[in-house]
């Protein structure tokens, strides 16, 4: 940096540092702190995004703490509850699964393009081709 600006005062050379260190930032949030506190060196832009982070690291884990709860025996009926009415809504679903699948539909008006009788269709036809005698 001192270098390429060899002509200017240290002062404006410490401000285009702290710019660049900023703008270098990759965290979003802690670009935009840093750059709000109008940083005028590069130390104290460094010490203030440090701060930063660690505040906002620190926040981030006590978020994430459960709650405990307290059981109180409820708890245990509503389960029983829960799973005795999901038995039940299970035995209806395959009943109406299993009546579904067995019984045929019948429809008077359409007919069987392998036996040539009206009331069903091939794919429910219960006559026997020769393929299927094998």
């Amino acid at each position: 940096m001192s270098l390429a600006y060899a002509e200017c005062p240290q002062d404006v050379r410490d401000s285009l540092a702290a710019q660049y260190f900023v703008d270098a930032i990759r965290d979003e949030d802690t670009q935009h702190a840093t750059r709000l506190m109008d940083a005028k060196d590069l130390k104290s832009a460094l010490a203030y995004s440090m701060k930063y982070e660690a505040a906002k690291t620190v926040s981030k884990t006590s978020r994430n703490v459960r709650s405990i709860e307290v059981e109180d025996g409820t708890g245990k009926e509503k389960d029983e509850k829960f799973d005795c009415l999901l038995k039940t809504l299970e035995k209806l679903l395959n009943s109406h699964v299993v009546g579904k699948r067995n019984t045929p539909r019948r429809n008077p008006n359409v007919t069987c393009w392998k036996c040539n009788k009206k009331g069903h269709v091939q794919r429910e036809c219960q006559t026997i081709s020769p393929n299927q005698e094998n």
